[in-house]
Order: structure tokens, then sequence, then C-alpha cells
């Protein structure tokens, strides 16, 4: 057909755009409703699993707080060795006391441990310490005083036996942990008795009761100090065990956490549930960030904290920032720093020493099948842990192949509190996963991990091997003295 002059040609472009446009609403609205129904069906059968296995907790749904669909939730997580029904004559007392923040617009997953010595009010009950919440009122109470200590929503509360801990552990295939000294104790001497435990240094495998002594151990150091220990566990956890890895082996795991737990969660109807899935789904793809909880001992045996040092601690765990994500997925190259004369505050030199140190071992090059570096520099304070360190040693993947290690571990003076240096032929480590950034320095390329602001890790490779600095638990270690501790490691020899 020809076009008359004077006519306006007929907007083919525009016309097929609306059509396509609502063709493509239709879509995408057929497939909302069909994946919709069929997940809500999923989660139907898993929820009858989950809740045929669990115990409820009486009367949490009247101190919880309703949170609108698609809003930031605050849980509430609770750990004791019994459920506290299963204690009529003597109630336990809550050994962890964990909030996790939900929301994935803030790019991180906020999480903060309670001390179990902190000294709060109690509903009812006046002053005490925060774990005797759970003691007098179980799960119910002690989510009225943490609502009431952070002013804040809890939006749900899980309450933890930590026998389906190790379970769960074994169940998904175990954690590789850096573990930062030796764990032992055997209460061979006098004194209070605590967990059994024997775990040395070094990038390992943890599985079930292991795994479990270790985030529970408490013997020589803080609550402060196994409040890291735990959310460390945790984020190398969740680094590791992939949503795939939790969805596909769903159907035990629930009855896992049936059998072990307490929450309100299950007795939720299937749209709620599906609601809480997708906020966790999209947190789970945000890093952890651990909020530190900056209280103090005091002389009267509680744990304090001042109304300020408070204020600013719940500002920064719902105001939990994390790096925005990359758009170009080419990667970028290092960026070149220059390397600063001199050595940063807190640091000696102390070459002669920490050669010494390695080769009283006999971790001498080639006795390990790698080379062995050690660090020119430490701390100040503190020192080289004589006793077990270094320490060489076996690591196998989950293909069971089999890498060299060593681990050399140092004290940062402060109770609870060490740093070391790794160095394994196993160069595709979990842990050497996405690093926040590289920088290049001094001829090598090293490949840093941060946690909110602080450098946690770095590390960097030789065709050989690789090999890495960790802060400690608490991130003591400033990034000018953790840089200046990995440009220090020097090869055995040279």
């Amino acid at each position: 057909m020809s076009v008359y002059e004077g006519e306006e040609a007929p907007r083919l472009g525009q016309q097929m755009a609306k059509k396509f446009a609502l063709g493509g609403l239709l879509i995408v609205l057929l497939t909302t409703i069909a994946v919709s129904s069929a997940l809500l069906l999923e989660v139907h059968q898993n929820v009858t699993v989950f809740a045929r296995e669990s115990t409820a907790i009486p009367g949490i749904e009247n101190v919880l707080d309703e949170v609108p669909a698609g809003d930031p939730q605050t849980i509430l997580l609770l750990g004791s060795d019994r459920r506290f029904a299963d204690g009529k004559d003597n109630p336990p007392r809550s050994d962890t006391i964990i909030v996790v923040r939900l929301d994935p617009d803030k790019n991180a997953t906020a999480i903060m441990s309670l001390p179990r010595d902190l000294k709060v009010e109690v509903p009812g009950a006046g002053t005490r310490k925060i774990n005797e919440a759970y003691h007098i009122g179980g799960p119910r109470l002690t989510v009225r005083t943490v609502r009431n200590l952070l002013d804040m929503p809890i939006s749900h509360v899980v309450n933890v036996n930590f026998g389906g801990f190790s379970r769960a552990v074994n169940r998904l295939g175990c954690v590789y942990a850096d573990i930062d000294r030796r764990y032992f104790n055997d209460n061979s001497g006098p004194g209070e008795n605590y967990a059994v435990i024997d775990l040395k240094a070094g990038y390992q495998k943890l599985c079930g009761q292991d795994a479990l002594d270790y985030v529970r151990f408490r013997h020589e150091d803080s609550d402060f100090v196994r409040a890291a220990r735990q959310q460390e566990f945790l984020r190398q956890a969740k680094e590791q065990i992939g949503l795939g890895k939790l969805f596909g082996d769903r159907g035990e795991l629930l009855k896992i956490f049936g059998r072990y737990t307490q929450t309100d969660i299950a007795r939720d109807n299937d749209a709620a549930i599906l609601g809480l899935i997708k906020l966790a789904y999209l947190s789970s793809k945000t890093p952890l960030r651990e909020i530190p909880f900056p209280a103090e001992d005091t002389a009267s045996g509680f744990v304090e904290i001042g109304p300020e040092k408070l204020a600013k601690t719940r500002e920064a765990f719902i105001e939990v920032r994390g790096r925005e994500p990359v758009v170009s997925e080419k990667k970028k190259a290092p960026k070149k720093i220059k390397a600063t004369k001199g050595l940063a505050p807190g640091l000696m030199l102390a070459a002669r020493e920490g050669e010494d140190h390695v080769l009283a071992m006999d971790l001498r090059l080639g006795a390990l099948g790698l080379p062995v570096y050690f660090p020119k520099a430490r701390l100040s304070r503190g020192g080289y842990v004589k006793a077990t360190s270094p320490r060489s040693y076996e690591i196998f993947d989950r293909n069971k192949n089999r890498y060299r290690a060593y681990r050399i571990a140092l004290s940062h003076g402060e109770n609870g509190q060490f740093y070391g240096v790794q160095g394994t032929t196993w160069k595709a480590a979990p842990i050497l996963d996405n690093p926040t950034d590289e920088v290049r320095m001094r001829k090598r390329t090293y490949k840093r991990y941060f946690d909110g602001r602080k450098i946690r890790l770095i590390a960097w490779e030789t065709p050989k091997a690789v090999y890495w600095v960790s802060n400690t638990l608490s991130q003591k270690l400033t990034n000018k003295q953790m840089m200046g501790i990995a440009r220090s490691l020097q090869r055995i020899g040279q």
C-alpha cells in the first residue's frame, strides 16, 4: 500500500513495541503465578516435615513483631545444651545470643553477638545477666529482653540445641576453617571442667563435634573472643555452603533443624514463609558483616555498655553497609600502591627470631614440598607461640586430593587473640575465594579480604604455593600492620 502525500505512515515500531510489552507482561505474570504456586506447594511440603519434627515455643507469637512483607527482618538466634522445655527442674541458660539482620538493600547481612554476662533489665526480674532471661522465662522472655535492650523489633526467634549443630555440619559436608592457634583441654588440671578439645592451628576441615567444640570453646579466653570465633566460623561456612547444597538436601536438613530447634517460623502461613525465604535468599548473596558489641568487663562480674556506645552499636547494626556490587564483569588490574618507608606503628623487626623459630621445627626449604616463608616483622607485643608453632601437616580437599601446609602462630598479647602465617600448596582453598581487592606492591600482587574496613586476611601466590596472613579473631591488627607483615614475608635461605 502506498502512502499519500500528507498522510502519516503507520508507526509500526511503536505499535509492535506495545504488543510485545503487553505480551511480555502477561508472560511474566503467568510465570510468576506458576512459580509461586509451585514454590508454595514445595514450601508447604517442607514445612510439614519441619513442623512434624519441631517443638513449638509456647506463647512466642505474642512477643514477636510483625513486619510487612519485603521489609528488613531481625532474627534472634539462641543456643544452649538443652531446649528450654527439656529442663523442667533446672532450665538452662542461653549459651549463645546472636541477632541477625536480613536487609538485602544494605549489601551486607549484619550479625552481632551479645555477651552472656551483659548487664540488662529483664522484664519482671530486675537487673540481671542477659543469659538469665532464658533461665527464668525461656526464649519468650529473652525476646522481650533483647528487644528492650536494642529498641528494635524482633521478627523471628530460633532456639537451637547444640546437638543439632554438629549433625547439620556433618550433613553439609563439614566446613574448612582457619584455626588461629592450638585449642586444647582435657580437664586434667584443677578447677572448673570445660568441654574436651584438641585442635591444632592451621587451615583445616572441621566436622561435627570438632566444629561444635571449636565454636563453643571458652577456656582461656573471653565471651568477646568466643563471639568473634562463632561469627568467623559462620562466615566461612556461609561462603562454602551454597544454596544448591542446602536446597538439594533440604529434606534431611529440615528434619535435623526441626528435631533440634524451637522456632516460630514453622507456625507461620505458607505465604509468610515464602516471603521470609525470598528475603533470606536475597540476603544470602550479600557478605556477613560482624558488628562488634563494645561492652566491657567490670569488677561487679557484669559486662556493661554505656548508653552512648549502645546507641552507636544499634545504628551500626541497622545501617550496616557492604561494598557496592561490581557492575562490570571485567577483572580490574591490581591497584599499585607505594610502599611506605619504615614499619607500621606497633610493628618491630624480628627477622632472626622468626627464622630461628621456623628452623627449630625443621621447616627448611624442601622439607615440606613447598617453599617456606616467615615474617621478618611482627607485633612488638606478644610473640611466637613456641610450644605449638610452627606446625607442618597435610590437608585434603573435598575430592581427597592431598596438599602440603604449614602454620606459624603468633600471640597478639591480648587474651585469646592470635594472628598467623599460613602456607599451602592448595592454591584453590575456599578461604581464598572472593577477595575484596588486589594491590601490587614490591613485585607482589596481594589479594586482600576485608571485614568492613578492616583487613581480616591478605594473601599472595607463587608458582608453587599460596601464603596468607590472618588477622586475629577480633581484627586487632591494623590494616597497615597486616600489610607490613605480609610485605615482610621472606623465604628461608634467602
